[in-house]
């Protein structure tokens, strides 16, 4: 239905008056467009397009280049793309700060991009850094956290959390932590869980103590999924699986009074699901395979009559007003 229709009936019912209804129409014509998400996704492509022209170009003409003229250019960009965020860059605080220059957060998100790729051009033409990889990781993490702080950035956060995981031979990101993450090696679900763990813990203690409270929510979701899913995978083919059952159980029960604290769906979700799968794991390798057969068709009815009851009252248990 049309904004017109939906007042046509409104006025025809004697809800509001012509002259309310004027009104209405007269502000829907009149209101500002707001192109705020249109400009940042153009912001975040022309990065994205700038980045991958600049690697094409030198990787189609390094002959003629030369790699120090290469080096040199990744340096100056690095460098004037730090200078530009701190000079135009606000106090800091432990706030939210809210800089009015918006130009401010891509800059620096185009200086952290810059800077890994001078990195890793460093360590693969010249091999700066020797066999000391992690050394190689963790430079750049430590300065993406450093930025994250210095300038409330939660891109440069969200790299320095990558790169952290990266150090520990892990992928963080969460539509990535199975496809690229090798769980079949035990000794990477500990690491994963560990990490998971401390950094969910990070993401509550600063909440709690109202330092940048607004990272809460990136340590909480990219910590959460890793240490979850690595739980579940220690819980499906590793032996100490009560271990295993406790942790992933407190971790979903965490979440799950998380979302009911901050009011969000996301970490309803995940405490939901993930907890509903580690238990119908449990009472599936508890009963064995026959009664497991018998009772399979009604517990998976019963439970998706329980996915369509919460799908549909979610917002009563989140205490969200209708």
């Amino acid at each position: 239905m049309t904004t017109k229709s939906i007042l046509n009936a409104l006025t025809s019912k004697g809800i509001i008056s012509d002259q309310q209804a004027d009104s209405i129409v007269s502000f829907e014509n009149e209101k500002a467009f707001s192109i705020h998400w249109e400009l940042r996704s153009v912001l975040y492509l022309g990065i994205l397009l700038f980045s991958s022209g600049a690697g094409i170009l030198i990787y189609e003409n390094i002959d003629t280049i030369g790699h120090q003229a290469v080096i040199a250019v990744i340096a100056l960009i690095t460098a004037a793309c730090f200078y530009y965020t701190y000079k135009n860059s606000l106090p800091y605080a432990n706030e939210r700060v809210e800089n009015p220059n918006k130009l401010v957060d891509y800059i620096l998100l185009l200086g952290c991009s810059t800077f890994l790729a001078l990195e890793g051009y460093l360590q693969y033409q010249y091999n700066l850094f020797g066999p000391r990889y992690g050394l190689a990781v963790m430079i750049p993490t430590i300065v993406f956290f450093v930025c994250a702080y210095r300038f409330d950035h939660r891109g440069a956060l969200s790299m320095a959390i990558t790169g952290l995981a990266s150090w520990l031979g892990l992928t963080i990101a969460p539509l990535s932590v199975i496809a690229e993450n090798d769980f079949s090696d035990g000794k990477l679900i500990f690491p994963a869980i560990a990490l998971g763990c401390v950094l969910t813990a990070v993401g509550w203690i600063s909440e709690e103590r109202n330092i940048k409270k607004h990272f809460a929510f990136t340590y909480m979701l990219m910590g959460g999924n890793l240490a979850c899913i690595a739980a579940q995978i220690g819980l499906f083919s590793e032996t100490a699986k009560v271990l295993y059952f406790f942790i992933g159980a407190g971790l979903c029960a965490f979440f799950v009074y998380r979302a009911r604290h901050a009011q969000s769906l996301l970490f309803l979700l995940m405490g939901t699901v993930y907890g509903y799968a580690i238990i119908t794991y449990c009472i599936f390798t508890s009963l064995g395979i026959d009664a497991a057969l018998g009772l399979g068709i009604f517990y998976f009815l019963f439970s998706s009559v329980g996915v369509i009851y919460f799908l549909l009252n979610f917002k009563k248990f989140l205490g969200i007003k209708k």
